[in-house]
């Protein structure tokens, strides 16, 4: 099987090189080209090429350049929508019995352990075997499949990790819950890789694919055609998250394009705990109709996602995990609105500046949500139950949301 190494060298590298571009998209069909496009005015809700990255920067400057009357509007804004579409976010932090070897650390010791990063792997795979989407052998019959969903049918045969990094995540499924067929997905190339462990592994088959996300096409990966998979990720930055879930659920489904529509049947679990939402950019977004619909409009959502990185400016050597249950009623913020109608103020950014930092958590934590509840909403219309849930404390980490999904047979 092919190992696309970053290491390869000479007439290997050519080769891997040949053979990574089977696994591209056509340029004309990838989500984002970089070719000018027309700016269309409010929301454009269909698939046209749009303008480049809008920098946190630039959104700074736009946050700034309101008035502080947009801005509370901006604000109630939030809150109203917040309120209605982030209901019932579920706590959700598992210890599974059959990450033991991990949490114990009766790992091999030449592998990096660092407890916050193993209780959140440990957490992600918790879930997903409460979401019913892997099986752990642990209190189970001799010969029943671990790793596997319950349905025979529909039970998942590979894993592919996607911004896999050095691979620890998939390191730990390995270990824990028996998957022996693994993708890695990541452009860049690391050193201290878990490839070298997991290759000791009899029987185990792992396939590095060093690739941009919004350039994979999985139907062209041969080795994973017609196999049932799971998808997985930790922290996968801003917009590379909303590139996982295209790569899964390709669009052209409903298009009427039959093949995809087969590959998607193939995405049997998803597990993506996403990350960096200040990176977030429209034209990347799933489901702009669901922004839309809210009456959010594409300035207003890099606004949104600008403040998401207030959430994780706060200190978190406590528990916030019930921060958003508060109502933003910043006496700060509607005091500068007065005092800016009377000619006292000089702006939001003086708003900004006199909000107290647990404003700003909060704001930038129900933010995050909205953007996440979004991605779930997305998931359901392309077929998959979907759950989102805070995965681990943030103090742990503030970076704690967990999207989950799975199809609708692997129960």
């Amino acid at each position: 099987m092919l190992s696309l190494n970053s290491e390869l060298g000479g007439v290997a590298a050519a080769t891997m090189e040949e053979n990574r571009c089977k696994f591209w998209l056509p340029k004309k069909n990838r989500f984002c080209a970089n070719s000018p496009s027309k700016r269309l005015p409010g929301i454009n809700a269909g698939n046209e090429e749009e303008e480049d990255n809008v920098s946190s920067e630039m959104k700074r400057s736009a946050v700034y350049s309101m008035t502080v009357t947009q801005f509370c509007k901006l604000i109630n804004k939030i809150e109203s929508v917040h309120a209605s579409t982030c209901k019932d976010i579920l706590e959700s932090y598992k210890v599974p019995e059959a990450c033991n070897m991990w949490i114990k650390r009766e790992v091999d010791r030449k592998l990096p352990f660092q407890e916050k990063h193993v209780a959140q792997q440990a957490s992600i795979l918790g879930n997903l075997e409460d979401f019913g989407v892997i099986k752990s052998s642990v209190g189970s019959k001799e010969g029943d499949n671990q790793g596997f969903c319950s349905d025979n049918s529909n039970s998942v045969h590979a894993v592919v990790e996607f911004g896999a990094g050095r691979g620890y995540l998939t390191q730990m499924l390995a270990d824990c819950y028996g998957f022996d067929t693994v993708f890695l997905v990541e452009r860049k190339s690391y050193k201290l890789k878990a490839d070298r462990s997991l290759r000791q592994k009899e029987s185990l088959i792992l396939e590095r694919l060093r690739i941009d996300i919004e350039d994979l096409n999985l139907n062209a990966v041969e080795s994973l055609r017609g196999i049932p998979y799971l998808a997985i990720g930790k922290h996968l930055c801003g917009p590379a998250t909303d590139l996982t879930l295209r790569c899964c659920l390709s669009e052209q489904c409903n298009q009427g394009s039959v093949q995809d529509c087969r590959s998607n049947a193939n995405l049997k679990g998803l597990a993506i705990a996403t990350c960096c939402h200040h990176l977030c950019q429209w034209k990347h977004y799933t489901n702009r109709k669901f922004m839309s619909d809210l009456g959010i409009t594409k300035e207003q959502f890099h606004a949104i996602t600008w403040f998401t990185s207030w959430a994780v400016d706060a200190d978190h050597g406590s528990d916030l995990s019930d921060i958003t249950d508060c109502s933003l009623h910043s006496q700060s913020i509607y005091y500068s609105e007065e005092k800016q109608r009377s000619g006292d103020e000089h702006g939001v950014e003086d708003v900004v500046r006199n909000m107290k930092p647990v404003e700003r958590a909060m704001l930038g934590f129900k933010c995050k949500q909205i953007i996440d509840v979004g991605r779930m909403m997305w998931a359901k219309e392309h077929g998959l139950d979907s759950q989102f849930v805070k995965y681990v404390p943030s103090s742990i980490s503030p970076e704690n949301h967990l999207l989950l999904a799975r199809h609708a047979k692997c129960l």
